[in-house]
């Protein structure tokens, strides 16, 4: 047994149920206080600690650590792997930032301890979710995920927030009700539920039995497609983004949903196998779904005049790039797909994180409203176009060498209409993405004869605010000029799959 592997699992989740009992504690007396200095003071030092360790944890080599047996022979246990790590590395440094950007914003939003309390018990949860080592342990923490990060949504407590908070969740369990189908009969057809790469389908069981097996995999891929967006099951998140908190909107969009592909990843080459749906009508309405969801998500985003219901939108197209590069079943597409995981998380959380700063600052929400920050905050709308920028998929940030690879995976598939028509929906799709990112820099810098907001000052956000814009900035552009380090690491992952 591994002591770390637990650690990084328990103690963020800890942290997080200390401070949701002080929470209540102060709402059974009817009197919640202010965030004070010593909370804060913990939380800023939980959060820390919980992304060290954990950081740790994910580097130290393959680890297991067993909890207990579920059914005979069914072990619910953790196993680091080479994807894991990277899930739990992508994740752990954006959760950071976004935690340390709550501490100055969440002031705005009141309720903080109960917030960071949720906030922390999460990041335990996605940490076990990244470190799972089979389906069964991964449904488990899957379903935790859910339920833990429904309460980030309806914080506010308004009743648009509650009835977006209950969309969320009807979709997000429909979803996993429909994995845990598939689940029934993967254990019936499969050597094993534990997570090997290039898939554990015992073929002498499913001979036959090709039909219902295809059935449940693609109900699967449905299921969990929800949490990522994709069609039809993707309205939760244009419902859930704008009543969420900024961060709290990052959090859902940059490394939330990308559990939802995880956990298709996770189904399709850890334990199906690529070559069992290679060809298929799986693979073919996968590809139709996940295409749609692309066009349709630029298309509505480019018509939204509210900035983060824009960007949720956005993050429904962004997110089915990947399950389009997953449902094409070659190497290249798959290690397009795990960069654009990667670029994505850190583009879309500080696109909007950045949106949180000019709610905080002036209230804007809308973006006919942003004309002229570009002087009251040049800073922050620099960092909002190197995310335009990269989320565009423009040279030299991380978001081109993403888009290149899954052009290039679909070319070099060779599947009838597919190979030209995904890098053609991609490109229209980039053009969408420019004509919906672009105005807010362009009215920003440029904003003709309307008047600059405030009394001509500037008006920065704190640097606890933007100090993570600035980093994640950083981070998109060097995932653009120094790729290959990330690029050598994921094909050691796609290498594993595919061998």
């Amino acid at each position: 047994m591994n002591p770390w592997i637990l650690l990084s699992v328990a103690l963020p989740s800890v942290a997080g149920i200390l401070l949701l009992a002080v929470s209540f504690g102060e709402y059974i007396r009817g009197s919640e206080k202010a965030f004070t200095r010593g909370v804060q003071v913990y939380t800023a030092a939980a959060l820390a600690l919980s992304a060290s360790v954990s950081l740790y944890t994910a580097w130290q080599g393959e680890k297991e650590c067993s909890l207990f047996e579920w059914l005979d022979g069914i072990l619910v246990y953790f196993r680091i792997d080479a994807l894991g790590r990277l899930m739990v590395t992508a994740v752990s440094i954006a959760w950071l930032l976004i935690g340390f950007y709550s501490l100055a914003y969440m002031g705005h939003e009141g309720k903080e301890t109960r917030y960071f309390g949720f906030y922390l018990l999460l990041y335990g949860i996605l940490t076990g979710l990244s470190f799972s080592g089979n389906l069964v342990t991964m449904y488990f923490f899957y379903e935790l995920m859910t339920l833990v990060s429904m309460p980030l949504v309806l914080h506010s407590g308004s009743r648009e927030a509650v009835m977006a908070a209950l969309k969320y969740l009807f979709y997000s369990m429909c979803g996993a009700y429909c994995g845990l189908f598939g689940m029934v009969f993967l254990y019936r057809y499969c050597h094993t539920l534990d997570f090997t790469a290039g898939g554990a389908l015992n073929l002498a069981a499913v001979q036959g039995h090709e039909g219902i097996l295809l059935t449940a995999v693609f109900v699967m891929i449905l299921g969990f497609g929800a949490k990522a967006g994709m069609l039809p099951l993707h309205s939760w998140l244009p419902a859930a983004h704008p009543v969420a908190p900024s961060p709290a909107s990052a959090l859902l969009s940059g490394t939330i949903v990308k559990f939802g592909a995880l956990a298709v990843i996770r189904t399709v080459y850890y334990v199906v196998g690529p070559g069992f749906l290679r060809g298929t009508w799986v693979q073919y309405v996968w590809m139709v779904l996940a295409l749609l969801t692309v066009f349709m998500g630029s298309l509505l985003a480019y018509r939204e005049p509210v900035l983060k219901k824009r960007l949720a939108y956005s993050t429904v197209s962004q997110v089915s790039y990947i399950l389009f590069g997953i449902s094409l079943l070659v190497p290249d597409a798959v290690e397009g797909a795990l960069l654009h995981m990667v670029v994505h998380a850190f583009v879309k959380c500080g696109l909007f994180l950045t949106a949180g700063v000019f709610i905080y600052r002036f209230g804007y929400t809308r973006v006919d409203r942003l004309g002229g920050l570009g002087r009251k905050m040049p800073v922050t709308l620099w960092c909002y176009t190197v995310f335009a920028l990269a989320l565009t998929g423009i040279p030299p940030t991380g978001g081109f060498v993403s888009k290149w690879y899954l052009a290039e995976g679909a070319l070099q598939s060779g599947i009838p209409v597919f190979s030209w028509l995904g890098p053609v929906v991609l490109l229209v799709s980039a053009l969408l993405t420019a004509g919906y990112l672009f105005p807010v820099t362009i009215k920003g810098f440029f904003p003709g004869e309307e008047k600059d907001p405030g009394n001509g000052a500037k008006e920065e956000p704190s640097p606890l605010m933007l100090i993570p814009l600035m980093v994640l900035a950083a981070l998109a552009l060097l995932l653009g000029i120094m790729p290959n380090p990330l690029i050598r690491y994921i094909s050691q992952i796609t290498l594993e799959v595919f061998s």
